[in-house]
């Protein structure tokens, strides 16, 4: 290694930029946020059905991000696109599988979305699959059989199909919002993302729910506190937070902390539910998120700057 490299490495190193105390509070406080929002979603829907429920707080989204949105001309078509994949499709069935799911189980199988991207960029982008990523793969999906295999699920696993089949069209979506790219900011895109779908889920909701006006008209405190919870602190505060500081630090520095996130997930479906952890629960779930860790750490592109890892 010749004098001028060995005088660049420590430039290098000193030119990374380092997470402050701070900084690491308001990540780990994004993961609560995200964490909780299981158990707040789940209040709602006891409240309101699925998809009317998703209609009103992208409704809600959409009307308070409206300052930051502008005319995005040569994006348009594809953030209309990205409304039907992402709002319609993944959240649709989010929610209507969460309705028949636990919290915990719910948290932890959403995380398919994962391994759903990583597949994916292998398809769209070029990404190698080595014998890590394959193995993180492997175990993830080992996990969810495992959960399949509960007890509790039996006879009953239409809930637990629904939201596996919303993590891979969240995986769908990441590719679209890769396409849009820069030109259009996280703000923005969610804003858009919002408005668009909101009159979408709504029109689908009158055609296949019953009882959701009155359901909606008659709710006390808590279904607008969960939406209220979803609009500030899951979208504006925590996508706000969470992007701003992918763009400033390294994947690797980031991405391990959405590993939290179906940790508080589980947490906050035992505290507000009381919802019961077996054995096979917690061996399922611990190979789901080890094999998502695996594959988050391994880095394909297509996770990184449009990864959502919260509902």
């Amino acid at each position: 290694m010749t004098a001028e490299a060995d005088e660049a490495r420590p430039i290098a190193a000193a030119a990374r930029p380092h997470m402050t105390l701070t900084m690491i509070g308001v990540l780990l406080a994004v993961t609560v946020v995200w964490g909780f929002n299981f158990a707040v979603v789940k209040i709602g829907l006891r409240i309101v059905p699925p998809i009317a429920f998703v209609a009103l707080r992208f409704a809600v989204v959409g009307i308070m991000l409206l300052p930051w949105l502008r005319w995005p001309l040569r994006r348009f078509r594809d953030l209309a696109v990205l409304s039907v994949i992402l709002g319609v499709v993944h959240f649709s069935l989010m929610f209507t599988g969460m309705r028949g799911l636990d919290v915990p189980t719910a948290s932890i199988a959403i995380q398919m979305q994962v391994p759903f991207a990583a597949i994916l960029a292998a398809i769209f982008f070029g990404e190698t699959l080595h014998w890590r990523r394959l193995t993180g793969m492997a175990i993830a999906f080992a996990g969810v059989v495992l959960i399949a295999g509960e007890p509790r699920l039996s006879g009953s696993l239409l809930p637990l199909f629904e939201v596996i089949a919303a993590a891979c069209f969240w995986a769908g979506a990441t590719i679209q919002i890769k396409r849009i790219g820069d030109d259009v900011d996280v703000l923005a895109l969610n804003g858009w993302v919002a408005l668009l779908a909101a009159p979408q889920l709504a029109l689908l909701s009158w055609l296949t729910e019953d009882g959701q006006l009155a359901a909606i008209a008659g709710a006390d405190w808590r279904l607008w506190l969960s939406v209220a919870f979803q609009a500030l602190l899951v979208t504006i505060f925590g996508y706000s937070v969470w992007y701003r500081l992918m763009r400033r630090f390294s994947v690797n520095q980031v991405m391990p902390f959405t590993l939290l996130v179906p940790l508080f997930g589980v947490l906050s479906g035992v505290i507000v539910f009381g919802d019961q952890l077996t054995p096979l629960m917690l061996i399922g779930g611990l190979c789901t998120i080890v094999g998502v860790a695996i594959i988050i750490l391994r880095r394909p592109r297509v996770i990184a700057p449009s990864t959502k890892a919260g509902l």
